[in-house]
């Protein structure tokens, strides 16, 4: 099977490499008609731009997507539910209930090419064993795509408050195990901060962490000592992460934190 125009366009850059996936990017957006051709230019020039996760299977590891973000496959490629019986039915359909994440993900199997929707988001690829100290938690909404082998899971932040003064869901997906993740990201990779602790603590006033070490402790704490300290400050409230880990953080926060993962919107 052979596959023209569409790595090879003129008009796509592989942006990244990881594992079976790759990542590319629409130069330009030459489907736009007269009206939208100004609009379509100056956003190309901002780097608001088509991205698509293009998935290599070779037969032995499957591919865990978002439900909704396949758009074609190319080969001898099966769909499945992933599901492995009556019990991780119900886990999956409790961990999707509290993640705010599809309850059921559909898992690729088979020999050919997989390729997922379009998305303005950035795609982080990132392996949990090999850089996030073998296990990371997720911000709401921006799992995209894992290999297989990639075990998921619901974690309970340390305090209930923080499902309303944090800015965070009151459990958050974690994935851990060998393999490739694809993240739908407000930032590139290139923008993300990078903060390593060791038996520290980050305090981060808003929603800006995008993947953490699960093993960090995270709560939402007074960012003064006492009410009448935090309201002087005009902070209120802060995430904390504590402990031995990393945190990749989003130096910006915008309208485009609020895009649907996986939707395909475009």
């Amino acid at each position: 099977m052979r596959i023209y125009n569409f790595t090879d366009n003129d008009d796509v850059a592989i942006v990244a490499r990881q594992g079976p996936f790759q990542v590319i990017e629409w130069k330009r957006d030459l489907s736009v008609d007269y009206g939208g051709a100004a609009g379509a230019y100056f956003a190309s020039e901002m780097n608001v731009r088509r991205r698509q996760v293009v998935c290599t299977l070779d037969g032995k590891t499957g591919i865990t997507v978002q439900a909704g973000a396949m758009q074609w496959t190319a080969g001898h490629i099966q769909a499945t539910t992933g599901v492995k019986g009556v019990g991780d039915f119900i886990g999956k359909m409790a961990r999707g209930a509290v993640t705010k994440e599809s309850a059921v993900k559909p898992e690729y199997q088979g020999i050919g090419t997989l390729v997922l929707e379009p998305t303005y988001r950035h795609i982080l690829l990132i392996d949990p064993a090999a850089q996030m100290g073998g296990s990371m938690t997720v911000n709401d909404g921006l799992f995209y795509a894992c290999e297989s082998t990639v075990r998921q899971r619901a974690v309970m932040v340390s305090r209930p408050s923080a499902m309303v003064a944090g800015g965070e869901g009151l459990f958050n997906l974690a994935l851990e195990g060998q393999g490739t993740v694809a993240l739908e990201s407000p930032v590139p990779a290139s923008e993300l901060i990078t903060v390593d602790l060791e038996n520290d603590e980050l305090k981060i006033d808003g929603n800006f962490a995008i993947a953490w070490t699960s093993g960090l402790q995270f709560t939402v704490e007074r960012s003064g000592k006492t009410l009448i300290g935090s309201a002087a400050s005009g902070e209120g409230l802060v995430n904390v992460y504590r402990g031995v880990g990393r945190v990749l953080l989003a130096p910006v926060s915008g309208p485009t934190f609020n895009i649907n993962a996986g939707s395909g919107t475009v």
